[in-house]
């Protein structure tokens, strides 16, 4: 099918697209949150296992675990669809949620370490991946009076993209694109002694191969480079769907990185830690992650 111009795309396409987002939106904030939840995992499980790229999911997972059969590998990518759909439909109720309120919709382990990176007067880098309601980490180092700079892939829909930003102004911070200009601002966002927060779990066409699930891909060495210039403490933070809407958060102590003076060497190292600890959080519950991703390409 031959690629529509890029006119066609933004003024009528986009419009479409950000009406269809604006209408959802709404409704889904109009419900309360466990109810929208469940509806969007509903819709998940409904729609996404038919979709072509869940062919993608299932060449992933074949890859990760060879052990599992064609049955297992088939529940794991129905929860995933319904975790994907959760986590559309709680968007719009990020604002809502206190990770530290006694309702018990999110359990905290390790707020102390929160505490010590916003104490030390420094730098630092929070990491996670694509694993339960990945948004809701970064709401707890802000509720904990530390505003994180995040990465992220603006929507190509320039509309859309307003509505991303909105969703996530729960969390205090910037937030930083990916890209050449965003490179720019991340320096400075270390220089100026804030913290971020990154994804790390994504391939990078023009990174450094890692293992991952026993294979080497394309990872992104940002993290680590930017770890080692600065100085600064890397800290994995996980966030665990218990049941519906309701969530464990895990702030880890720092990882002891490798600093051998062999620059290289110790991008890879540490990039090879932080891969395992996503690895690990991924075998614990491989239906939370989004395995879309082109991890393990051809």
């Amino acid at each position: 099918m031959p690629k529509l111009p890029r006119p066609v795309n933004r003024y009528l396409f986009h419009p479409i697209q950000a009406v269809a987002a604006v209408v959802a939106y709404s409704l889904l904030r109009i419900l309360p949150i466990d109810i929208a939840s469940a509806l969007g995992g509903w819709f998940g499980r409904a729609i996404g296992p038919h979709l072509g790229v869940s062919s993608r999911a299932v060449k992933n997972l074949s890859a990760a675990f060879p052990e599992k059969s064609r049955a297992e590998i088939t529940a794991i990518i129905r929860g995933m669809w319904d975790n994907l759909g959760r986590v559309v439909a709680e968007y719009p109720h990020l604002s809502e949620i206190n990770v530290y309120a006694p309702d018990g919709r999110v359990e905290t382990v390790g707020g102390e370490n929160v505490d010590l990176m916003r104490e030390d007067g420094e730098a630092g880098i929070f990491f996670s991946g694509h694993l339960g309601n990945w948004e809701i980490v970064s709401l707890g180092a802000t509720q904990r009076g530390l505003p994180l700079d995040r990465v992220y892939r603006e929507a190509n829909n320039r509309l859309v993209e307003w509505l991303y930003q909105h969703g996530r102004a729960a969390v205090e911070g910037a937030l930083i694109p990916k890209g050449a200009a965003g490179a720019r601002l991340l320096l400075k966002s270390l220089k100026g002694g804030n913290h971020l927060g990154m994804l790390v779990d994504q391939k990078m066409n023009d990174g450094i191969p890692v293992a991952f699930f026993g294979r080497d891909v394309m990872t992104a060495p940002a993290l680590a480079e930017l770890a080692l210039r600065y100085e600064c403490p890397v800290v994995p933070a996980r966030i665990t769907r218990l049941k519906g809407a309701r969530f464990r958060l895990t702030i880890f102590p720092p990882l002891d990185l490798v600093r051998s003076g062999d620059r290289q060497a110790d991008v890879a190292a540490n990039m090879a830690q932080v891969n395992a600890v996503i690895e690990q959080w991924v075998r614990d519950t491989p239906e939370q992650w989004l395995w879309l991703h082109n991890r393990w390409p051809e």
